[in-house]
């Protein structure tokens, strides 16, 4: 049995608001509001949900690029919270990387793609040169480049080619969890795939585990093996890929499954759910069930007291008071 290699508990972030005008009580957005995740080992958890839910929150709340306003982080069982930020680095960094959506706007323009990469080497004590340059070469041709890019720009490059690179950035340092956010929704659908399976022949090759945080239930369904989905900063439903496309539970997640085309699973007969209403504002969340305010099957109890997130059989949980 896989262990879980990442634990989230409770995981918070807020935002204070900036104030204008008389002085008052203290405003917060609550982009993450208390969520729990477990990935095992080798495995990849694809976290979901509309834009602004708090998905790439979460993923620089768990990396501490963000510093949590509540909950624990346990990686490999060792509680991030301990780390200093100066032990950050070496205790956290070189094991967990992160592979940010716009690989454009990550990579410097100034730089080469040899120097972007060689930069990380050096900045993780591996001092000798030629065998930054050595190692270098060798992470370009993991991700499908080769010696010949070494000199070149990123403007020199097609988006693809861009997050490769941003790719094997990542894997300079060997580590052992990949947060990818976003990496393809900027790509065509096309080069979408060949990313995506590069990821999955990196995964195999390199025992990696993937946080995979996307809105396209599509790219997920194919590379993940859980899926965790996100509403107004909390999980409402979690569950394995194909429990969960198969048997979808909460009112979001079947309005999300729903709207996308299966076209290896044709159903003229499904029909597809209509979401009424926008997203509340995370600094002023509904009462009770956050989602109750957009929900067709609502009860009272819902817009009254929060659902707990519960067990419903196997690794299948779901936050609704339907259920």
């Amino acid at each position: 049995m896989l262990k879980n290699i990442l634990e989230v508990k409770g995981l918070k972030k807020y935002f204070q608001m900036k104030k204008t005008g008389l002085a008052g009580p203290v405003e917060y957005i609550r982009a993450v509001d208390g969520i729990d995740l477990c990935i095992k080992r080798g495995e990849t958890l694809g976290l979901v949900g509309e834009s602004g839910c708090g998905k790439s929150t979460t993923g620089r709340a768990i990396l501490r690029l963000l510093e949590p306003t509540g909950g624990n982080v346990f990686f490999e069982g060792e509680d991030m919270a301990a780390y200093r930020k100066d032990e950050l680095k070496n205790k956290v960094w070189k094991k967990m990387q992160l592979v940010f959506q716009d690989p454009f706007a990550s990579l410097n323009p100034r730089k080469t793609v040899g120097e972007t990469i060689e930069e990380v080497l050096q900045v993780h004590s591996v001092k000798d040169r030629r065998e930054r340059e050595e190692r270098a070469i060798k992470l370009l041709e993991m991700v499908g480049l080769g010696l010949e890019h070494m000199p070149r720009y990123p403007h020199q490059f097609s988006a693809g080619q861009r997050q490769r690179i941003v790719i094997a950035r990542a894997l300079a340092v060997n580590p052992e969890l990949i947060i990818c956010d976003e990496p393809v929704s900027s790509l065509d659908v096309s080069i979408q795939a060949q990313v995506i399976n590069l990821l999955e022949e990196l995964q195999e090759e390199l025992n990696l585990t993937y946080l995979f945080i996307s809105h396209d239930l599509r790219v997920v369904k194919h590379i993940s093996d859980c899926i965790s989905v996100m509403y107004l900063g909390k999980i409402v439903e979690s569950s394995s890929t194909d429990e969960l496309f198969d048997n979808p539970k909460h009112p979001y997640s079947q309005a999300l499954i729903s709207a996308i085309p299966l076209p290896e699973q044709p159903n003229p007969d499904r029909e597809k759910i209509l979401l009424e209403g926008d997203i509340p504002s995370p600094a002023n969340p509904p009462s009770g069930c956050r989602f109750h305010t957009r929900c067709q099957h609502k009860k009272d109890i819902c817009s009254q007291v929060e659902p707990q997130f519960k067990n419903i059989g196997g690794e299948h949980f779901v936050a609704c008071h339907l259920c």
